[in-house]
């Protein structure tokens, strides 16, 4: 570790179950002189339209990932010491107003990333992340969406409501945020309201990996994939955990039979070193359903490889 560079709490004095309660223990904001990399939570979840209970997700992430470590030895770094990773705690946004909540995040982010900073956000339902590419693009311009989920997200309305967690990519493309030529959807199954669903989704920029791909093509070949259709721009990569199969991943909102492994999530995940992530989250860990923190611990280790490929870019 370089010198000015403050880690997590070494854990063969301080014992794991013990605090502090941040993400893989590392130090808060405040604790150190500049961040490369903030850890933010989003506990917002009034977007939803099945089961409720993502607003917990940014603690039970942190609760879950005491066990991280320092080295990866997938991709042979230190994602705690290349870079300074610190816990910047929870942004306070509104639960009873949708869109009052949105121009809080998007304010929270662009304040977040003003000294250069790339932000790592715990959700909260994936509504948020429409503020948070709003904020990205001030700066990056047209961003490639590599969205890892069991739907689309890109459903024009709910209930007559344009902001939901059903809809961020849709509202995302329609604004102009999003790089139509480089976006993907990965992990995509299960039933659809109509056929027109896919079509409108390939207007609106979109490519789809589904997830029997893996199981007919192999993970090696859905990294290839991915890698050709995000080279060349920023890429923002947003994880739904519901991508990962309710064996992996139970407790979140809209489970759906027929998933991810956590492995082969994170063996994809790795191919993005040499890629320009600018952003990333980790949305609707609802800890209500889970059970013995199976999808917190999957969470948690999706935020480590994340961090990981960061590191190994800089």
């Amino acid at each position: 570790m370089t010198p000015d560079v403050v880690g997590p709490v070494d854990a063969t004095r301080y014992p794991r179950y013990t605090d502090p309660a941040t993400f893989a223990r590392l130090p808060r904001i405040d604790q150190v002189p500049a961040v490369d990399v903030s850890i933010v939570g989003i506990p917002f979840d009034s977007g939803v339209s099945y089961r409720p209970g993502a607003r917990f997700g940014p603690g039970h992430i942190r609760a879950s990932s005491k066990l991280l470590r320092p080295f990866n030895p997938a991709l042979g770094v230190e994602p705690f010491a290349r870079q300074q990773v610190a816990d910047c705690g929870d942004i306070a946004v509104n639960p009873f107003d949708i869109a009052d909540a949105i121009a809080t995040v998007e304010a929270s982010i662009t304040d977040l990333r003003r000294d250069g900073s790339t932000v790592l956000t715990l959700g909260g339902d994936h509504t948020i992340a429409l503020p948070i590419l709003r904020s990205l693009a001030r700066d990056h311009g047209r961003i490639a969406v590599l969205h890892f989920d069991a739907h689309l997200d890109t459903w024009d309305t709910y209930f007559g409501a344009p902001f939901t967690h059903g809809t961020p990519f849709r509202r995302a493309s329609e604004e102009g945020l999003i790089d139509m030529e480089r976006s993907l959807h990965i992990g995509i199954r299960g039933p659809l309201y109509s056929k027109t669903d896919l079509e409108d989704d390939a207007v609106l920029g979109f490519q789809v990996i589904r997830s029997d791909d893996y199981e007919f093509d192999g993970v090696a070949s859905i990294i290839e994939r991915m890698r050709r259709r995000l080279a060349g721009g920023p890429v923002y990569v947003s994880v739904d955990i519901d991508v990962l199969d309710p064996a992996h991943a139970p407790g979140t909102g809209t489970p759906e039979a027929g998933g991810m492994t956590s492995r082969e999530l994170l063996n994809t995940l790795r191919g993005l070193v040499g890629l320009d992530v600018v952003g990333a989250d980790i949305v609707e860990v609802a800890p209500a359903y889970d059970h013995a923190e199976i999808t917190g611990i999957a969470a948690a280790h999706v935020g480590y490889e994340l961090l990981s490929v960061l590191a190994a870019n800089r």
